[in-house]
């Protein structure tokens, strides 16, 4: 039998459970806070932060459970006839302190519209303040074995549309290295087969997350190091005011601004016309944000 949106709602609460259960553990220090809260308009959720850790210096993991009418301009940008929606979902930002550590967003989520429409959409991408290969090609093999699980086709399609998606068109360079990303999914398969692949694309998010951070956590780090993650922030900070649709839908239908805007770095920087030296690691950083690398079959 298909999922029905509660057995959908109630996964994305375990989930959010397990993965700050697993945070929490992996920082040692600091514990999420917890915040529930209502929507006017119908429904509501629950945030959870985690603040000034030993590892992480900002974070939160967020569910949401939304309903009631569409705002006229989505209903018309959705192309759908009916306005009654209900959608679920998680979200998760985290900002570590450790320049060396990567940021790591997912977010996946279902909605409907009873009687009409229904679709799971989502992803999961790393940003990276210096591009480790080694780290990459690790990340996007977790991807693509956990793609190739349900569809082969998923990987390459769901690889290329992240590099389209998370790309800052006023700086051409991508937010990072991508990963996977995929909206309004409703076929070819059934829906309960789409809604195993949204788990364990959940399910991923620890497994090609905490050894990237175990690698990396406890090595020293310099001050300009730390001035270039304050620059790389103010680029993660353009792409989702300018560009993310989540953020602006999350807006439009009068949801928690707190919750939407969590995933703002605690700090960053612009410096005027920053322009990092020639052979530096900084400047490889640069030249390693663009779209299509083949990062599966890469070289460390």
């Amino acid at each position: 039998m298909d999922p029905s949106k509660e057995e959908i709602q109630s996964w994305f609460y375990r989930l959010q459970q397990d993965i700050c259960s697993a945070l929490e553990h992996e920082d040692g220090k600091a514990k999420f806070s917890t915040d529930k809260w209502t929507r006017e308009g119908g429904g509501g959720g629950t945030s959870k932060v985690i603040l000034n850790g030993n590892i992480f210096e900002k974070g939160g993991v967020n569910v949401s459970a939304v309903f009631g009418d569409l705002p006229d301009q989505i209903q018309k940008a959705l192309q759908l006839n009916k306005s009654n929606f209900f959608a679920t979902g998680i979200s998760i930002v985290i900002h570590p302190k450790h320049p060396r550590v990567p940021i790591i967003h997912m977010n996946t989520r279902y909605f409907e519209i009873p009687g009409e429409t229904w679709w799971f959409g989502g992803g999961i991408d790393l940003t990276p303040i210096y591009v480790d290969k080694e780290d990459a090609v690790f990340f996007h093999n977790k991807l693509a074995s956990t793609c190739n699980q349900f569809d082969a086709t998923y990987y390459p399609k769901f690889k290329k549309w992240a590099d389209d998606y998370f790309y800052i068109k006023h700086r051409k360079e991508t937010r990072g290295i991508g990963g996977i990303f995929f909206d309004r999914l409703n076929g070819p398969h059934s829906k309960s087969e789409i809604f195993e692949f949204v788990k364990h694309v959940g399910q991923t998010f620890t497994e090609s997350y905490l050894p990237i951070v175990k690698k990396s956590k406890d090595k020293a780090y310099t001050d300009l190091e730390k001035k270039w993650q304050l620059l790389r922030r103010g680029r993660y900070a353009e792409f989702n005011l300018v560009y993310d649709k989540g953020t602006k839908f999350g807006l439009e239908t009068a949801g928690r601004t707190e919750s939407i805007l969590m995933s703002l770095p605690p700090e960053v920087n612009w410096e005027y016309n920053h322009q990092p030296a020639k052979g530096s690691e900084e400047r490889k950083t640069l030249d390693l944000l663009i779209k299509e690398l083949d990062w599966t079959n890469m070289k460390p």
